[in-house]
């Protein structure tokens, strides 16, 4: 089974990657490789979000609580 990181470590892995494209001395080379690093951790959270969401959902159907999930 793959070691996977949870969503604290991915968020934290996601905000070293903003702080070094902040950086005005990064080069062009480095900031793309960077940008789409993010890319894939962004789309690892929210996958790790959208999961979670569908298990509350689930607990809450199955306890009789209101299914907050088509409120806009």
């Amino acid at each position: 089974m793959k070691n996977e990181k949870t969503f604290e470590e991915l968020m934290k892995e996601l905000e070293d990657i903003l702080k070094k494209l902040e950086n005005k001395d990064i080069s062009l080379e480095d900031a793309v490789k960077n940008y789409t690093k993010g890319l894939e951790l962004s789309k690892e959270c929210y996958s790790i979000l959208q999961t979670n969401e569908e298990l509350v959902v689930k607990k809450m159907t199955e306890l009789g609580l209101e299914d907050f999930s088509n409120i806009e």
